[in-house]
C-alpha cells in the first residue's frame, strides 16, 4: 500500500479521519474538504460548509493552539482585521492533533500586496498588550531548536549554519532598536494575510503571535519581497503605507540574515515531512554561503 504524506508528518488517511471526527464534534460537514495548503500543519475548505479547518501536526501543544484562539478572540471583540473563527468550541484535540476552524474567505489568484499588508501591521503594533499570555520573540532560540533537528543536511552544511547563529547571536547583541516593543505577528508575508469580499485584507495565521520588536515583523516583509521576486517597488508601497523602513536602520544586516537564517533552518527541519523541498533547501544554504543576497528562493 502507498501512503501519501500529508502536511503535519501524517499520512493522508490519517488526516481525513482526524477531520471527520473533529467536524462530527463541531457539527460540520467534512464530506467535501479538500486541502488548500500545507507545509507543517493541513489547512482544509469545508465546500459546503465554506469553512476552513486547520488540523495541527501531531505534537503541537494544544494549550499553544487555545491560546492563539484566545489571542484571536480578543482581536475580533477590539475590532481588528483578522479571519473570523468559525462560532464553535475550539480548539478540539483528535488523536493528538489540535484541530480549529475558521471563516472561509475566497481569494483571487494574486496574493495581498505588502502594502496592503502594512495598515493592519501598523494597527498591530500600536495595541495594548492582550489579557492572553504571550511568548517573548526570539529568533536565535527558535534557530538552534531547528539546527538540533535537521536530519537533511550534510555536517559541514549544518556546521556553516551553526557557525552563523554563532555569529549572528553576537551581533544581535549590539543592535540598537528604534521602534517600541509590543505585539507582533512573528510571521507577517502575503500568504498570511488574506483578501476580504470588500477589497481590503486581515491577517491570519497567529501560530507566531509574540511580544518583540516590531522590526522583526518589518524585515521578514522585506525579506519576502526580495527573496520570492516581488520587488524593490512592491517592498517600497510597504515601507511608504507603514511610513518606516528597516533597511535604513543600521541594525537591518543583523536582522536580516537572522530572519533569513531562521526561514532556511525552520523549513531543513521540516524535510522529513516535505521531502521535495530538500533540493530548495540546498540550494538556500548555498546562497547563503556565497553571501547572496539577491538570489531568488523558491517558495515551499
Amino acid at each position: 500500500m502507498t501512503i501519501t504524506p500529508a502536511p503535519g508528518g501524517f499520512d493522508e488517511f490519517e488526516m481525513y479521519q482526524v477531520l471527520e471526527r473533529a467536524c462530527t464534534q463541531a457539527g460540520l460537514d467534512s464530506r467535501d474538504a479538500r486541502l488548500l495548503r500545507g507545509h507543517t500543519n493541513a489547512v482544509l475548505l469545508l465546500e459546503k460548509e465554506q469553512v476552513v479547518a486547520k488540523i495541527a501536526r501531531k505534537g503541537t501543544d494544544a494549550g499553544s493552539v487555545a491560546r492563539t484562539v484566545a489571542f484571536v478572540r480578543w482581536l475580533l471583540d477590539a475590532g481588528f482585521p483578522t479571519v473570523p473563527l468559525h462560532a464553535c468550541d475550539q480548539p478540539l484535540v483528535v488523536d493528538g492533533h489540535a484541530v480549529t476552524f475558521w471563516t472561509y474567505l475566497p481569494q483571487p489568484e494574486h496574493p495581498v500586496a505588502a502594502g496592503a499588508l502594512a495598515g493592519p501591521l501598523k494597527r498591530l503594533h500600536s495595541l495594548p498588550p492582550p489579557p492572553i499570555a504571550l511568548a517573548e520573540h526570539d529568533n536565535i532560540r527558535a534557530i538552534r531548536r531547528s539546527l538540533t533537528a535537521i536530519t537533511c543536511l550534510p555536517a559541514v552544511a549544518l556546521g556553516f549554519l551553526e557557525e552563523e547563529a554563532d555569529r549572528l547571536e553576537e551581533a544581535l547583541g549590539d543592535v540598537q532598536f528604534s521602534l517600541a516593543p509590543g505585539l507582533i505577528q512573528g510571521d507577517p508575508q502575503h500568504r498570511n494575510a488574506l483578501h476580504t469580499p470588500g477589497g481590503s485584507a486581515v491577517l491570519c495565521d497567529w501560530d507566531t503571535v509574540a511580544q518583540g520588536q516590531p522590526e522583526w515583523d518589518l524585515v521578514t516583509v522585506e525579506v519576502h519581497c526580495r527573496r520570492f521576486g516581488y520587488g524593490q517597488a512592491h517592498y517600497q508601497a510597504f515601507v511608504d503605507a507603514y511610513g518606516w523602513d528597516v533597511t535604513r536602520s543600521a541594525g537591518y544586516p543583523v536582522l536580516r540574515d537572522i530572519r533569513e537564517l531562521r526561514m532556511i533552518t525552520t523549513n531543513a527541519r521540516k524535510v522529513r515531512h516535505a521531502p521535495e523541498s530538500l533540493s530548495e533547501i540546498q540550494r538556500r544554504v548555498e546562497g547563503l554561503r556565497m553571501r547572496d543576497k539577491q538570489l531568488t528562493w523558491n517558495i515551499l
